[in-house]
């Protein structure tokens, strides 16, 4: 289909920084254009300390349907927002933002959602999986949430600030009430999901979020790193007789959220 950016186009920014390894654009630019919808993203680098500046000048963009963000602007763009959804204004952060006419905006979270879809639609369950998570930022809180919303037996959360991670578990041990959610070390051994909810394996060089030798074969190790598409963990969780679980499944399981919220188009 030819694609035409018009002055009718709604436009999506996605805030990032950096933003080279951004691979959300060609999926919901392809995404839109198979099904007709007259919209594009662009990803925009934007530095931490420059982001309020640009979400104040993006409020009066009328052309602007809304933002998609990513690291490391989650938690701050959920402050930004005028309004947040039950999910986002518990978890503290939102990967989205819809530009209402005045100019408001109104935050959303989807990346614990994605996430489990993202599962899913690859035939892994997760009610009743031990998991250890790694992380307790942006997309790991959600994530968090989501898992204990999916059904999962046990939940550890692994931060290199364990005062977080319990802050976290506590948050969800309160809303969850009589399930297994802690804090504890990020060593794999007992668990059948393990999942990296950090940016760790985006750079060469980056250290493992998990002990590969802590990983047990048959367990379902997960990325949110998308770029590059196997990173370091998967390789060597595969190597050790695991499954490898890419972060691009995490974007694709959401692209129908992410354009329903932002443009009005159920079931788009």
């Amino acid at each position: 289909m030819d694609r035409r950016i018009t002055g009718t186009t709604r436009v999506i920014v996605h805030l990032a920084y950096p933003s080279r390894h951004l691979r959300t654009p060609t999926y919901f630019n392809a995404y839109c254009t198979k099904k007709g919808i007259d919209a594009v993203l662009v990803p925009w680098q934007v530095a931490p300390e420059n982001l309020s500046d640009a979400f104040a000048g993006l409020r009066r963009i009328e052309s602007l349907a809304g933002v998609i963000v990513t690291i490391p602007h989650k938690t701050s763009v959920a402050g930004l927002c005028d309004s947040r959804s039950e999910t986002a204004d518990f978890l503290g952060v939102a990967n989205v933002a819809r530009r209402m006419p005045d100019g408001r905006f109104h935050g959303e979270m989807f990346d614990g959602a994605g996430f489990v879809q993202g599962l899913l639609r690859e035939g892994h369950i997760i009610h009743g999986r031990k998991a250890l998570l790694v992380g307790a930022g942006g997309a790991a809180t959600g994530i968090a949430e989501a898992l204990v919303r999916g059904g999962v037996d046990r939940l550890a959360i692994a931060n290199r600030s364990l005062e977080k991670a319990e802050e976290l578990a506590v948050r969800l041990r309160n809303a969850f009430r009589g399930r297994d959610i802690v804090a504890a070390p990020a060593d794999a051994r007992g668990f059948d999901l393990v999942v990296n909810g950090t940016s760790l394996g985006m750079k060469p060089g980056d250290a493992l979020p998990v002990d590969p030798d802590t990983l047990e074969a048959g367990t379902l190790v997960a990325e949110v790193v998308m770029e590059p598409d196997v990173t370091p963990l998967l390789r060597l969780a595969e190597e050790r007789g695991c499954m490898a679980h890419k972060g691009v499944h995490m974007i694709t399981g959401q692209i129908e959220l992410l354009a329903g919220f932002l443009l009005d188009e159920p079931g788009a």
